[in-house]
């Protein structure tokens, strides 16, 4: 678990409540003042380095809004735990609203945990920031008025690396191979897969489900090399992407690779000379934005490296937050909720703004095709990808990727 450093709390609560000589109301002044936000995360399996990553993104947030005087003149505490799997998820969800004091609930990038502490924040009526989940279900049938979605959907991740993949003229009348992770996201993604090769000429000649524990593809690539595809698609998550990929490169198989979901930790720890393909990322540490870059800069500077996806999102979903909490003057749950319902814009570190659309409560923002720069380009272990023009264009409206309302499920 993270917090805020315990004397910067006394120090903070004690200076709003006037000063004291007595430590103890002192103490009990500081931990009331304090706006406790419970953070889940997987930091263990299959997902575990992408939440390593979210939960650097959200400490450096807390530490900087902290520095800056909180927020409504107190201090935030963030409450961050590994969410293990769903059942364990809604536990703890529950947990920290119910006895830790959790004003608002964030995280999150297992579906299917998701889904548990999505119906946690619907029962206890409370906020849930859903960050780094991508399945298109949750924002249709499964869609709740506590719930708002950060990162892209599946949809949008399936439309922005298709749209390359079309340029490259790899889908018209290919024969297309996929491999599918056994989990929610999976399958979503599979089927929003299957329906754009569908729509555009491409002809599925292979579909094999991956239990999201594997870590032996070998099987699965002697029926790719048996069905000869023009075309090998993804559709995995995590770590299973880094040991698919550079598997892939063992056997030498000659044909085009793409995915719809790689995590840029998931690609780094491929390697350079593994990699290959087109993919869709809804951030990159090389995006050419001043504000992005400072990030960048301070995020390396305080931990080694350059941030990851999942660290970018979760620094600014916590901005976002404290952001709706200084602007409406309040934690109130309904409040906060009718202020992201009015769609104020927030800046992401992007050429463009982003807002949360008021009826399926998804962030409407920009994203990116990239694929891998030529062997021998790389500056370092983390430059070996090559990023897209965002997509939508600048002159498209934000929503032109996403499901429109007479598509969606969802209904509040």
């Amino acid at each position: 678990m993270t917090r805020i450093d315990r004397r910067q709390v006394l120090k903070t609560g004690a200076a709003f409540a006037g000063g004291s000589a007595l430590g103890f109301p002192a103490i009990g002044r500081a931990q009331a003042n304090v706006i406790k936000i419970g953070h889940l995360t997987p930091l263990t399996g299959f997902l575990g380095a992408l939440g390593a990553y979210a939960q650097l993104g959200l400490k450096m947030a807390e530490e900087e809004i902290n520095k800056a005087g909180g927020v409504l003149g107190r201090p935030l505490e963030v409450m961050s735990e590994d969410s293990v799997n769903p059942a364990t998820a809604s536990t703890k969800a529950q947990r920290m609203l119910e006895q830790n004091g959790a004003t608002v609930l964030l995280g999150e990038i297992n579906s299917a945990s998701a889904k548990t502490i999505m119906q946690v924040a619907a029962r206890n009526k409370r906020l849930f920031m859903s960050i780094g989940a991508r399945s298109d279900v949750l924002r249709g049938k499964d869609c709740n008025r506590y719930t708002f979605h950060v990162d892209i959907p599946v949809t949008v991740m399936v439309n922005a690396a298709g749209q390359a993949l079309l340029r490259e003229g790899l889908v018209k009348g290919k024969r297309i191979f996929s491999i599918t992770s056994d989990y929610l996201f999976g399958h979503d993604l599979a089927k929003a897969a299957k329906n754009f090769y569908a729509a555009n000429g491409g002809t599925q000649v292979g579909d094999e489900l991956v239990a999201t524990d594997a870590t032996d593809f070998s099987p699965y690539l002697l029926k790719v090399r048996q069905a000869k595809p023009d075309l090998v698609s993804t559709n995995l998550g995590g770590n299973q992407v880094t040991n698919f990929v550079k598997q892939y490169a063992e056997f030498g198989l000659p044909f085009p690779i793409a995915g719809f979901n790689l995590n840029t930790a998931d690609a780094w720890a491929a390697g350079e000379g593994n990699l290959s393909g087109i993919w869709p990322t809804v951030w990159h540490h090389d995006l050419d934005i001043p504000a992005s870059k400072t990030f960048v800069a301070d995020f390396a500077k305080k931990y080694g490296k350059p941030p990851e996806n999942h660290a970018w999102i979760e620094y600014v979903t916590l901005k976002i937050m404290a952001q709706a909490m200084a602007e409406t003057k309040s934690t109130d749950t309904d409040t906060l909720i009718a202020y992201f319902e009015k769609e104020p814009q927030f800046d992401l570190l992007k050429a463009r703004k982003g807002y949360f659309r008021s009826w399926d409560h998804q962030l409407m923002q920009e994203a990116y095709p990239f694929t891998v720069k030529p062997k021998g380009q790389a500056k370092d272990q983390w430059d070996f990808l090559k990023l897209g023009a965002a997509v939508p264009a600048a002159d498209q409206p934000l929503e032109v990727l996403a499901p429109t309302k007479e598509q969606s499920e969802c209904k509040m």
